[in-house]
């Protein structure tokens, strides 16, 4: 039987605003962690992240400066999340499986935890738009990982837009709700709403199509090649 390499730790080249410098940062600081913190230490951070922003959402309802403390988990959720991976591989003592596993359900917890807390800062119908947005978000992971099962190729950034750009947009909205309130992005959400659902489905199409002609490349090869045989 021939065992196929696991391909859900080696994403394909990132090819968004900040990932050039986002690997020469993550590759010039690897080797600066202490031994007793493992990459699959800094994976389980995210639940302490995500905890953080339903807190700081909650308590922003009333005060929005709390959402400083908010972006303050994005940031800590980027680090965390950046360096996992790479200091498994550069101490060899990464669990590509279970961190493909862990790495990317807590992903779709901390994009939940995240929008669950910008709900607090709503009333309806703002605040079920902003619910809408958890399933239609957790469709770009699922399109993702489905993707990666069918081509054994794992993408994670599109449209020039990837994880560490999504949290500098939440970041820069977090410090508009802070100077403008909540009134005029309440305005606006329907427009978001639609944007964002029009985003994810040209994502799936492109995939789906992506998929189906690498499908309809294989039965043209093997059709040759039965002919051939012929």
């Amino acid at each position: 039987m021939v065992k196929i390499p696991f391909g859900g730790d080696k994403k394909l080249p990132m090819k968004s605003l900040l990932a050039s410098y986002e690997r020469n940062f993550i590759d010039s600081n690897v080797h600066r962690f202490p031994k007793w913190i493992e990459g699959y230490d800094l994976t389980l951070m995210t639940i302490h992240w995500s905890i953080g922003l339903i807190i700081f959402g909650w308590l922003a309802r009333n005060n929005h400066h709390w959402l400083w403390l908010s972006s303050l988990m994005l940031v800590f959720q980027w680090f965390t999340d950046s360096f996992d991976g790479a200091l498994g591989r550069y101490r060899n003592t990464g669990i590509p499986k279970w961190g493909y596993y862990m790495d990317h359900f807590l992903d779709f917890v901390f994009m939940s935890a995240l929008l669950i807390g910008y709900s607090f800062l709503f009333t309806s119908p703002a605040k079920q738009i902003v619910y809408f947005l958890i399933p239609v978000g957790g469709c770009f992971m699922v399109s993702s990982y489905l993707a990666f099962g069918a081509t054994n190729e794992f993408k994670i950034t599109y449209l020039r837009a990837g994880p560490t750009e999504m949290r500098i947009y939440f970041i820069v909205l977090n410090f508009l709700i802070i100077c403008f309130g909540t009134d005029w992005i309440a305005r606006i959400l329907p427009f978001i709403f639609a944007m964002i659902f029009t985003l994810m489905c040209i994502v799936v199409y492109r995939t789906q199509k992506y998929i189906w002609n690498i499908d309809m490349a294989e039965k043209k090869a093997e059709e040759s090649s039965q002919q051939e045989e012929a």
